[in-house]
């Protein structure tokens, strides 16, 4: 059984500063996507320069996106929904990526802006009432 995202896909404005700098700057909420789902493997930098280097040179950048998107429904085992993964790209790639970048916040508590790196040191921190003994 496949589930339903945890937004719609027109749904920018329930994080509207993801809505902002996806609308002005792409790359970087693709990059923070990519590096979670690559599990810090590939990290936000590259992905986001290749984004950006796709978007400048053949101005489609939805060819590599949409492999993302793909990627985080089989994860989640998510509907492909409203259009198969790449069609939803090429016609709607900000509200895609913005609906992907809160997918990462609903499923696992993720904040994407810290990275993968920056979310397995948040995940092991010690809770503040607690104190290590030595």
């Amino acid at each position: 059984m496949e589930n339903k995202w945890s937004s719609g896909l027109c749904s920018c404005m329930e994080d509207g500063e993801t809505a902002c700098l996806t609308c002005f700057c792409p790359c970087i909420t693709f990059g923070r996507i990519a590096d979670i789902l690559d599990k810090g493997s590939t990290g936000c930098g590259k992905c986001g320069m290749f984004y950006g280097l796709i978007c400048c040179v053949i101005g489609l950048p939805c060819l590599f996106s949409y492999m993302y998107r793909t990627k985080m429904r089989e994860m989640y085992e998510l509907q492909e929904s409203p259009a198969s993964d790449c069609i939803t790209h090429c016609f709607c790639e900000c509200c895609a990526l913005c609906q992907e970048y809160r997918e990462l916040k609903a499923h696992d508590n993720v904040d994407p802006s810290l990275g993968w790196d920056g979310n397995v040191q948040r995940a092991l921190a010690l809770p503040p009432d607690q104190h290590m003994t030595g």
